[in-house]
C-alpha cells in the first residue's frame, strides 16, 4: 500500500519514518542508508564537527542517495558549536533543516528567508506551537519515553501525540519509545503524520556503535530500574543549576557534554572529559530509550524499515473490526 502523508510529501520520502539525530552516531553514511531504504535520514551537524566537513558530508550523502526513494536533512542543535556557520552551510547547499531546542527564534528568520524546508524538534507541545508560529513546516514532539534532554513539563508519548494533533496545524511527527510496527501504526492512528526513531535505528548493523553495545540493547528490558530512571526522571535540580552556571567558564564542547550528562542523570557528570563515540555496556542507558522493549534483533536499516511497514500492513489486514461486512 501507499504510505503517503503530509510528511512524506513535504520531505520527499516514501515512508513516514524519520531517523533521529542520535548524538554521536548521525553521520552522513548512516543518513544515506536510511534514505536508500525509503525513509528520511538525518546528518547531525555536531558529528561533522566543522562547517567545512559538514559541506563535504552533505555532498557525499547527496551523491550516495541519488535516485533513492528517500531523502535527508541536517540536524542543528540550538546549543551546538559553530551553529551559525553550520546553518550557513545548509543555506548555501539548499538542504532541509531540522532544528532542536527550546526556542529556534534566532535561526528561524534565516531559514525562512532562504525558503528551506524546516522541521523543528521539541519536548513540549507548546514549544511546537511556538515553532509553528515562527514558520516551521513540520514539528517533531518527543514524548517522555524518548532519550535526550528532558523538560520537567514533558509528557508521555501517547498523550503528547493526541494533544499535538489538536494543537498543531502543520504536519506533526511523533517520537519517544517508538520502534516497531505497532508503535508506528499506533502513532499514525492517533494523528501523527510520521514517526521519528532513534534507539531502533541505533540497533541496526549500519549504526557506528559497537556490536557489544547493540547486543546489550537487544538484551535490555524497559522495566530495568536504572534505565527507567535514566529515561523517565527529570534531571537533578541542583546539578542542573550548577552546570548552567558553568556555561561561560568552560570550553563549549566540554560544557555541552556535561549538560548532556546532567540531563541523562549521570552521577559522574563533572568528569566529562571526552566525547566517546561508542558507549560501553554499563553506560548504554545514557543513550537509549524505552524502545528497547521492542528490539529483539540487529537488522540492517532496510530490514528494520521493511519490517515496520510490512508489519503495519499485516496489522491493518488483521483488524477485522475495521472491515465492514
Amino acid at each position: 500500500m501507499e504510505w503517503t502523508t503530509r510528511v512524506t510529501e513535504l520531505l520527499g520520502c516514501r515512508y513516514p519514518i524519520l531517523q533521529g539525530a542520535m548524538a554521536g552516531f548521525g553521520n552522513w553514511s548512516f543518513a544515506a542508508a536510511v534514505a536508500k531504504a525509503g525513509a528520511y535520514g538525518v546528518i547531525t551537524a555536531t558529528v561533522s564537527r566543522t562547517p567545512e566537513r559538514l559541506r563535504e558530508d552533505i555532498m557525499r550523502c547527496q551523491d550516495a542517495i541519488a535516485g533513492s526513494p528517500g531523502s535527508f536533512g541536517v540536524n542543528l542543535s540550538g546549543i551546538g558549536p559553530r551553529i551559525e556557520e553550520m546553518l550557513e552551510v545548509c543555506l548555501k547547499e539548499g538542504v532541509r533543516v531540522e532544528t532542536a531546542g527550546y526556542k529556534p527564534d534566532a535561526m528561524a528568520p534565516r531559514i525562512k528567508e532562504a525558503g528551506l524546508t524546516w522541521v523543528h524538534k521539541a519536548a513540549r507541545v507548546k514549544d511546537g506551537v511556538h515553532a509553528e508560529k515562527l514558520g516551521a513546516d513540520a514539528v517533531i514532539i518527543v514524548g517522555l519515553e524518548g532519550i535526550g534532554f528532558k523538560n520537567p513539563e514533558q509528557l508521555p508519548t501517547m498523550i503528547t501525540t493526541v494533544w499535538a494533533k489538536r494543537e498543531l496545524k502543520v504536519p506533526f511527527i511523533a517520537a519517544g519509545g517508538i520502534g516497531d510496527a505497532r508503535g508506528f501504526l499506533g502513532a499514525l492512528s492517533m494523528g501523527a503524520d510520521a514517526i521519528m526513531m532513534g534507539t531502533a535505528f541505533m540497533a541496526t548493523r549500519e549504526c557506528p556503535m559497537s556490536d557489544t553495545a547493540k547486543e546489550a540493547m537487544v538484551q535490555a528490558r524497559p522495566d530495568n530500574p536504572q534505565l527507567r530512571h535514566q529515561v523517565l526522571s527529570p534531571p537533578d535540580p541542583e546539578a542542573y543549576r550548577e552546570v548552567m552556571k558553568m556555561r561561560d567558564k568552560l570550553p563549549l564542547q566540554r560544557w555541552l557534554q556535561m549538560l548532556e550528562r546532567v540531563n541523562l542523570k549521570d552521577p559522574d557528570w563533572r568528569n566529562s572529559t571526552s566525547d566517546e563515540l561508542e558507549p560501553s555496556e554499563p553506560r548504554l542507558s545514557r543513550v537509549i530509550s524505552l524502545a528497547v522493549g521492542v528490539i529483539d534483533s540487529i537488522p540492517t536499516v532496510k530490514e528494520l524499515i521493511e519490517n515496520i511497514i510490512h508489519g503495519a500492513e499485516a496489522l491493518i489486514d488483521s483488524y477485522q473490526f475495521l472491515k465492514r461486512g
